[in-house]
């Protein structure tokens, strides 16, 4: 009888959290136990292959995706992973075992790099998937009307396609850790077996065909404490906007990293003055003792709960006890417009001030609020120029009602609430791979980005200066007014001046009777935009995903059928050659 051979162990300094950590050494257990099964010392692979889709816009999909490969590469599998866009149909239709990790963006949209395989997946020349094994893992946000919308639209086709669901597919909202540890555990129980069956016909040490994780350690549930060293006014006193540019420490070897491109996450703390506004509206004391709870209640207000803009569960409970004739009608009727302009204006406070008699007890409470979340915003430095911090740029949220200030959580916190000299701001990093720039450093760049849209461009253009690239700059920046609203004015004029900034142009809606916007530029210089995209340029937009970045999309189609001598399918096409060959990218919220 063979020994069994020792159980692989993770060394202290790879950097996974305690969760990962208990996970990943019961599936090298599992490993040791294969290898002790095996009657050959002859090495290899199993043929057992996975294939791992993942639709992301921020990077989490990704994350639990390259956890899951690690998870199949111990058990002994060929874990493939694989960008939604990057998978073509005659492909898929070859693929046997298939885990979908999927998040949602915006109202129920696939994410952008999953947007060319949805319209080939739910075409008619799509493949039938009788051969194929499937489990679906979505990602979503339950703030949102449809939530996890992409997920369950993936489920759903390959359902109707015919393949063999082998796991219940999982929802998860913004806490999605353990639900995700949890499915992913569930697929491997169904897989661990079919890969042990599959072992090579020589058998010996199965071995992990897909390298570890360089996933940081700081994350959500770990992040990295440090200080806010800048907090300076971009916007001018006339703007209507507070716009402003921070940066953070990142001091050390431990600290987080980052690329051009990524985001970096602030975990917020609540409004003291709101929090004691609750306190009295709530008719509770700060030392009050909430069931279920280990902490007072005004310390559950300002560290824990999301307690300015309001949930659905929120605004059910406050229909429900008000008996109000007009929200019950909205919440029942789902009018998501009429919804909007119903809460316009109103944090979670205001509602329910609107309704003196309402009471609420300490075993409600919990219920109402969900879970305060961090804020993600695009990263305005390169870390080849700034290796000890990084920036942001940022617009700060506040607008007056019932004769008080509100502002945003984390804008009005970064702002106003957290000093220069104060330990304790809680920062982590979300890696965006797919809003990089070019890896070759000839090829142009486009950038459109209006308002705190220039956040990463501004990034960019440290990045490409810092390596040398020789490739053509072009930005289009705009906001309301050229004197107050210009940002990064200085910067970017004596980038222009030096020649890191081949072009750029402006567009102040408000200086002029007429609205002037980036699009309107876009097609000002359609010719000369469409020769930068026959060249290879790579194009980017970020910003506003509701108004600009849709408008921005549309003039570019137009810009490419004008002056390719193309049609609207045709412009589509070229549009979607871009983004299949990673060269058109938005960072979009």
């Amino acid at each position: 009888m063979m020994s069994m051979k020792p159980i692989l162990t993770i060394p202290d300094f790879m950097p996974l959290s305690a969760e990962q950590r208990a996970w990943l050494q019961g599936y090298y257990a599992g490993m040791a136990m294969q290898a002790e099964m095996s009657v050959s010392t002859a090495s290899g692979l199993s043929s057992f292959g996975v294939d791992i889709l993942i639709g992301t816009q921020t990077g989490n999909a990704e994350g639990l995706a390259e956890e899951m490969a690690m998870a199949l590469g111990g058990a002994g599998a060929q874990a493939r992973m694989h960008q939604l866009d990057d998978v073509e149909m005659d492909a898929l239709a070859e693929m046997e075992n298939v885990l979908m990790i999927a998040s949602t963006y915006g109202e129920g949209e696939m994410p952008d790099n999953g947007h060319l395989f949805w319209e080939a997946l739910e075409s008619e020349t799509a493949p039938r998937l009788e051969a194929t094994k499937f489990a679906v893992l979505a990602l979503g946000d339950t703030a949102y009307d449809e939530f996890c919308a992409a997920g369950k639209m993936l489920d759903k086709r390959f359902e109707q396609l015919g393949a063999e669901r082998i796991h219940a597919r999982v929802d998860c909202d913004v806490d999605y850790e353990d639900l995700a540890a949890e499915w992913s555990s569930g697929v491997m129980e169904v897989l661990t077996p079919l890969i042990a069956e599959a072992a090579p016909a020589t058998g010996g040490t199965i071995t992990a065909s897909v390298a570890p994780s360089t996933k940081s350690k700081w994350t959500r549930k770990n992040p990295f404490s440090t200080q806010l060293t800048v907090n300076r006014r971009l916007s001018g006193a006339g703007s209507k906007k507070d716009i402003r540019h921070y940066e953070v420490a990142l001091p050390g070897g431990d600290a987080p990293t980052y690329e051009a491109g990524d985001a970096v996450n602030i975990l917020p703390v609540n409004d003291p003055v709101l929090v004691q506004l609750w306190l009295q509206r709530l008719g509770m004391k700060a030392d009050s003792a909430v069931p279920g709870q280990d902490r007072p209640l005004a310390d559950l207000l300002m560290r824990d709960w999301e307690i300015f803009t309001p949930s659905k569960d929120f605004l059910n409970a406050v229909a429900l006890k008000s008996k109000d004739d007009q929200l019950a009608h909205l919440l029942e009727h789902g009018d998501k417009e009429a919804i909007e302009d119903y809460v316009w204006n109103k944090d979670s406070l205001d509602l329910l001030l609107d309704f003196p008699n309402i009471a609420f007890d300490l075993n409600e409470i919990a219920s109402l609020f969900r879970p305060l979340q961090h804020r993600a915003y695009s990263i305005s430095s390169s870390s080849k120029v700034f290796e000890d911090s990084v920036h942001m740029t940022i617009s700060t949220v506040q607008f007056h009602n019932n004769q008080r200030l509100h502002q945003g959580v984390a804008s009005g916190y970064l702002a106003e609430r957290i000093g220069a000299d104060e330990d304790g701001l809680q920062v982590f990093m979300s890696p965006n791979k797919n809003f990089r720039v070019p890896s070759a450093g000839d090829a142009p760049i486009i950038m459109v980005g209006p308002g705190t849209g220039v956040a990463p461009f501004r990034a960019f253009l440290q990045e490409r200066q810092a390596t040398g690239a020789s490739g053509q700059n072009w930005l289009f920046f705009g906001d309301q007014t050229r004197a107050n609203d210009y940002i990064y004015e200085e910067e970017l004029e004596a980038q222009h001046s030096d020649g890191l900034l081949t072009r750029l142009d402006l567009a102040f809606s408000r200086d002029q009777h007429e609205k002037v916007y980036v699009q309107h530029r876009m097609r000002e210089h359609g010719k000369d935009l469409f020769d930068w995209l026959e060249r290879g340029a790579h194009f980017y937009v970020c910003g506003d995903a509701t108004r600009m970045a849709k408008d921005v999309d549309e003039a570019l189609h137009e810009i490419i059928a004008e002056h390719s001598g193309t049609d609207e399918a045709g412009a589509r096409d070229y549009v979607n050659a871009m983004k299949k060959a990673k060269r058109y990218a938005r960072d979009v919220y």
